[in-house]
């Protein structure tokens, strides 16, 4: 069951991030996300360390986005703080896909050659399903497609495995809590 919690959590999540942005409603995704870390980390046998996971993972999205904006490859239509740096919206989705790592994205951990590859192609379709929907637009559309496929393919890997040493939803038996 929190298999499903988590992938249901996750996608709901991405739609209030993407679409409040898209609809000059950019608090409705962090408050969506709030609610969903609130309650993997309620579900987690170990909180304080998936919340360090989260929290690393907004860091890195954080810095991420914010250099592929001020590449001038991304333009965010909404929830921009600070001009040239990543809007609070998607960093509250980078927080959000930290809590998929040691659930719905746990079969990755030890994968790294399959980790690069899905996030070779995830990543950039993620963002163009996001630029469809106008939470987000490409301003050079080659290139940012590029650059998101070769930083997805670092990206996913390197989250896989700094989840599976945070990793605060395994059980103490092993197993994961699923």
């Amino acid at each position: 069951m929190t298999l499903v919690i988590n992938i249901v959590a996750f996608q709901i999540g991405w739609f209030a991030c993407v679409l409040g942005a898209a609809n000059a409603l950019p608090l409705l995704g962090p408050a969506v996300v709030a609610g969903a870390v609130a309650l993997h980390l309620a579900r987690s046998s170990r909180p304080a360390q998936e919340f360090a996971l989260v929290l690393f993972a907004g860091v890195l999205g954080a810095v991420w986005d914010s250099a592929l904006v001020t590449i001038g490859w991304l333009s965010y239509p909404s929830g921009n703080l600070v001009s040239g740096f990543a809007p609070y919206w998607i960093v509250a989705m980078w927080m959000l896909f930290a809590t998929t790592l040691n659930v719905s994205l746990r079969w990755l951990q030890n994968r790294v050659a399959l980790a690069v590859i899905v996030g070779a192609v995830s990543g950039p379709l993620t963002f163009y399903a996001g630029a469809k929907l106008g939470g987000v637009t490409f301003l050079d559309l080659r290139s940012g497609l590029i650059a998101l496929g070769i930083g997805w393919a670092v990206i996913l890997p390197l989250l896989s495995e700094i989840g599976a040493r945070l990793d605060g939803v395994e059980t103490r038996s092993g197993k994961a809590h699923v």
